[in-house]
């Protein structure tokens, strides 16, 4: 079967972040993934084509997982290959082994590699899990797909934008606020920085409401500031999450560190962390706020969300969530991705 949007170009190419793909390729890889989706739904629950028929897809997970291991793993199964689920605790790493030779083995062992490295894995020190990934496309020979790192988390960006569009129609113009939200764990800026990048490139208007002190990273902001100068979109920050949240079409309400604690990591910083935290909990997508919204506009998590911290129970649960739709469509979103970067087998 002939697939209208797979891109032979992209075989062999990394997905580290989207923004080393041009919006053309993320585009095409999100109509991908509605094809991919409307194939499985035609067929009750199949993909009859083995578009991957034999092929290996090796998951190196340093960090745990509630959705992106299960969602690869049945992308590579609906598409007929294999994936391979290895901790890193399962390596030798941690007596000395090279990033370099488990690249160069896993490159025998399958036709891509996907890692996931981020949070209590690298202390919460920003930059270092994104490091690694690199150092693993330097060496490996296969396409490097991140499957969430400290920076990035593009498969995830991607499957929330076919739902969002599939929401509201025509991004263009369209405000989406990335809201800062009180949590009593530390999470990283993965989700919210990729969020950033893709919908400034697809002409969203961002808005990111944050409390003093939870400024995203300078180098991300800077790419974004281009990306919606290049797409007529526009980025905008506030410290006033009420004020933000006026007349938004989509709000992702989610917790971040702090600038501080990316510099000084979890073990260092956790316990001030904490009590800078308390002091915003306030900081909560309640039904009031709601009101402030477009009136259909909708509320979006990548999961998991930290119900009764970063937003009440009957925001999450109401008409206007549509979490499990994301969650749905990230399954095909990965799909595509692994289509594009391994490669159809013909």
């Amino acid at each position: 079967m002939h697939l209208k949007n797979y891109l032979s170009d992209l075989k062999g190419k990394d997905l580290i972040t989207t923004q080393e793909w041009s919006i053309d390729e993320i585009k095409a890889t999100i109509e991908l993934a509605r094809e991919l989706r409307e194939i499985y739904e035609k067929n009750n629950g199949r993909i009859p084509w083995n578009f991957l028929d034999k092929k290996t897809f090796i998951m190196l997970f340093y960090a745990s997982s509630t959705r992106t291991r299960s969602a690869f793993e049945t992308a590579m199964t609906l598409l007929g290959g294999h994936a391979q689920f290895i901790t890193s605790s399962m390596t030798r790493e941690g007596e000395g082994e090279k990033h370099k030779d488990i690249a160069k083995m896993y490159e025998i062992y399958g036709e891509g590699i996907g890692i996931r490295l981020l949070d209590h894995a690298i202390d919460f020190i920003y930059g270092r899990g994104n490091k690694v990934l690199r150092e693993y496309a330097k060496y490996a020979d296969v396409p490097i797909i991140n499957m969430a790192d400290d920076t990035f988390h593009p498969t995830q960006a991607m499957g929330d934008y076919m739902t969002i569009e599939e929401k509201l129609g025509k991004l263009q113009g369209k405000k989406y606020v990335l809201m800062w939200a009180y949590a009593p764990v530390p999470r990283g800026y993965c989700s919210i920085n990729s969020e950033m990048l893709l919908g400034t490139r697809l002409g969203m208007d961002i808005v990111v409401a944050h409390p003093p002190g939870f400024e995203l990273p300078e180098e991300i902001v800077k790419m974004a500031e281009e990306n919606a100068k290049a797409s007529g979109a526009s980025l905008e920050f506030s410290n006033n999450y009420k004020e933000a949240l006026e007349g938004a079409h989509v709000v992702f309400p989610r917790s971040w560190i702090s600038q501080r604690m990316a510099r000084e990591g979890y073990s260092k910083f956790w316990e001030e962390e904490r009590k800078i935290y308390e002091k915003y909990k306030d900081w909560k997508l309640k039904m009031e706020d709601l009101d402030l919204m477009d009136p259909k506009g909708i509320i979006t998590h990548v999961l998991p969300v930290l119900r009764g911290h970063e937003a009440d129970d009957e925001v999450m649960d109401s008409s206007r969530s549509v979490i499990y739709e994301q969650a749905r469509n990230n399954l095909f979103a990965k799909a595509a991705a692994l289509l594009q970067t391994l490669g159809i087998v013909e």
